[in-house]
């Protein structure tokens, strides 16, 4: 039978009671509650080691058992798979289990059977995807996500159905949460959600923490994505980082998970059997069950979501911004000749000396806002009316008139190159147009039309449409598209003694 073996405590009381009390074998048996054998073999254990005390202070707990009680090396009984290459080979396309198996059996004939060769792997495979658990600090993080399962809105008069997502965004520190629901997880609907979580928190995380979805990562990347502009516009108001998960990492963003997984359980599941008619309707339901959630007891720890929040993340949060981010869209425009950019079949100024350059445009719903290098360069209020064009008068250059007229006679200069009836055209446009830069544009559309088709069917085009008064890009084209038919003359019948002629049938 195996000679018991006492605990560290115990070896440690013999060891002192040996040295200091000088007390029997027997006597600290009886003081440890063991036999005497046990104690007698922990001495020659103790001697053995060259162990007496008091004992050094580097040896501790582990480093005592260690040399009291060495392990012996045991012998593998079977040859160890490498399970490192079993893993590299079960990505490939095909491969499973039960063929690496009889291969590693085909090398090994004295290896283990396949249900060890599962359970090994299944072993190493643990330790090698060791999972870390963090200590969120209060305020530090906001990890966004859209739950997997949608909501149902029904369309009241028409019958249809509609899969509304729901949006989840969950504080890292106490874990609670806010959820609301949209028709759609565009860009508009992605950012609303997270203004109007922030506004639920009441303020700022210091680091946002979202999938890496369209809305608001425009090209992911482990160390540096590259975030949607207005992601990284919204990020700017607020003062707040994004961190996006890595691709397929679902462990980053485990505390979104994690509350996606409570809201499905305690939210939207009690909800399945409701009917919603509206967005509104479905969203009111959804705060409701929200309040209940996040007023539940915990059970692993202390207290609720809300008090947990209240406790640590709302009072480390960063305040509001004294506004409300308004969603605005980017996009790449090139300055014209005229010095205006185009958005929507409109055209706003920019200072004259970037003409030419490429410039960005920050869309809202009532501003047009146009950045150069990052700086920015002109605002203009949005148009919706008839008005076509918005220029500011500081973006004109000095002696702006004679500046259009010199533009209109190089134009004129091309077009009395391609014939006389082009350059009647863009004549035309300069006392036909109400403003002198849309006489200009309209001119340069028409002289690209020489480069569209020929300069010959431009000529042709032009002759035609001063003969019909028509002097638009739009109709000119047209000409070019379909030319009308020649007008053929009637045709008059010769004088013969068989044709009767119509006086006959008078």
């Amino acid at each position: 039978m195996a000679q018991a073996r006492l605990s560290v405590r115990k070896i440690r009381e013999v060891l002192r009671l040996k040295a200091e009390a000088r007390w029997s074998d027997r006597q600290i048996a009886e003081v440890v509650g063991s036999a005497r054998s046990t104690v007698q073999e922990c001495l020659r254990r103790a001697k053995a080691a060259g162990l007496a005390w008091p004992l050094p202070e580097e040896v501790d707990e582990d480093a005592l058992l260690g040399r009291l009680y060495p392990k012996a090396a045991l012998a593998p009984r079977y040859p160890t798979p490498d399970f490192a290459t079993v893993q590299a080979e079960l990505a490939r396309k095909g491969v499973t289990r039960m063929l690496l198996w009889q291969e590693y059996k085909a090398q090994h004939p004295d290896g283990c059977q396949y249900s060890a060769f599962c359970r090994d792997y299944e072993a190493w495979l643990g330790r090698q995807d060791a999972v870390m658990r963090f200590e969120h600090t209060p305020g530090e993080k906001l990890f966004v996500d859209y739950s997997g399962l949608t909501m149902e809105v029904v369309d009241r008069s028409s019958g249809e159905v509609q899969k509304a997502e729901v949006f989840v965004a969950a504080l890292g520190a106490s874990n609670f949460t806010y959820v609301e629901a949209s028709l759609t997880q565009t860009l508009a609907d992605w950012l609303g959600a997270h203004v109007r979580a922030l506004e639920y928190f009441g303020g700022v995380a210091r680091a946002i923490v979202p999938d890496n979805l369209k809305s608001g990562v425009h090209r992911a990347c482990r160390y540096e994505p590259d975030l949607n502009p207005s992601y990284q516009d919204f990020a700017e108001h607020y003062g707040v980082a994004i961190l996006p998960a890595r691709v397929r990492k679902p462990r980053d963003k485990a505390k979104v998970e994690a509350a996606v997984q409570g809201i499905e359980r305690w939210i939207l599941a009690p909800l399945r059997h409701c009917t919603f008619f509206s967005l509104a309707e479905l969203n009111a339901a959804l705060a409701a069950q929200l309040e209940r959630y996040n007023d539940r007891e915990l059970s692993r720890e202390a207290g609720t979501r809300r008090s947990r929040f209240l406790a640590l993340d709302r009072p480390a949060l960063k305040p509001l911004p004294s506004h409300r981010y308004q969603y605005a869209t980017w996009k790449k425009a090139k300055v014209h000749l005229d010095y205006h950019v185009e958005v929507e079949r409109r055209y706003y100024s920019v200072p004259y000396r970037l003409i030419g350059k490429t410039v960005d445009l920050r869309l809202t719903v009532h501003m047009v806002e146009v950045f150069y290098r990052g700086q920015a360069v002109a605002t203009h209020l949005r148009q919706d009316g008839p008005r076509r064009f918005v220029t500011d008068p500081a973006h004109r250059p000095e002696r702006h008139r004679a500046v259009i007229e010199l533009n209109h006679e190089r134009l004129l200069e091309r077009a009395e190159a391609i014939g006389p009836a082009t350059a009647a055209v863009l004549r035309e446009q300069v006392h036909r147009r109400a403003h002198p830069d849309e006489a200009l544009r309209v001119s340069l559309g028409i002289l690209r039309l020489a480069h569209d088709f020929s300069t010959g069917a431009l000529e042709q085009a032009c002759v035609q449409a001063l003969e019909l008064r028509a002097f638009s890009y739009r109709a000119i084209r047209a000409l070019i598209l379909a030319p009308p038919a020649p007008v053929q003359e009637a045709l008059s019948l010769p004088e013969h003694d068989n044709v009767r002629g119509a006086r006959y049938f008078t």
